[in-house]
């Protein structure tokens, strides 16, 4: 008997829903790493991007512990010489809420094209809408 090893075609993948609503971020970032990286099935492959569609809502609600509401910082480099930005968890939850999600997500995935390709079937929304009905996603309680 030889080993089964799956190759890159015909996947199957599901769609999962995240609600993060009062939800810690590391929680929520690891489940979805999980999800997207295809670890929690059991034909999983390192080299080979085996995960699933993940959507999380109500992004705006997410919770930070401790003073990381304060303290913490998402830096940024345009590129041109002194071009290093610094914004606040605080001020980011005011303009992008959505982005402090993806941050700990993608902090989480693998630095490749393939962990590139596994962010890309992340969708973060700071609301409780999404356009993603009609692919009839699970969704998940945390």
């Amino acid at each position: 008997m030889s080993t089964f090893v799956p190759s890159g075609k015909n996947i199957p993948r599901n769609w999962f829903v995240i609600d993060a609503g009062e939800l810690i971020v590391g929680r929520v970032a690891t489940e979805a790493a999980r999800l997207l990286m295809g670890k929690h099935k059991t034909t999983y492959t390192p080299y080979i991007d085996m995960g699933d569609h993940v959507i999380i809502i109500n992004a705006d609600k997410v919770r930070l512990t401790g003073k990381k509401e304060d303290q913490k910082l998402y830096r940024y480099h345009s590129g041109y010489p002194g071009g290093l930005r610094e914004v606040a968890a605080k001020r980011m939850r005011q303009t992008r809420p959505f982005k402090i999600l993806e941050e700990a997500v993608s902090g989480m995935l693998p630095k490749s094209k393939l962990g590139k390709q596994m962010y890309r079937k992340l969708n973060v929304y700071a609301g409780p809408q999404h356009p993603h009905q009609a692919q009839m996603p699970q969704a998940l309680s945390l």
